[in-house]
């Protein structure tokens, strides 16, 4: 059950790294059997 804690912990982590360094666009989590398997990251870059 640690493990798991530790995994899911780590993803927390990277989650908020990914957010922190976006403007714009959008994570989308990947699940399979109640487990992420994948993060996809769709940044967008805005011209003013």
């Amino acid at each position: 059950m640690e493990v798991k804690q530790n995994q899911d912990e780590d993803l927390v982590k990277h989650m908020q790294e990914l957010i922190g360094d976006m403007k714009f666009g959008s994570i989308t989590l990947i699940v399979q059997d109640g487990q992420v398997i994948q993060v996809e990251k769709n940044e967008k870059i805005r011209l003013k």
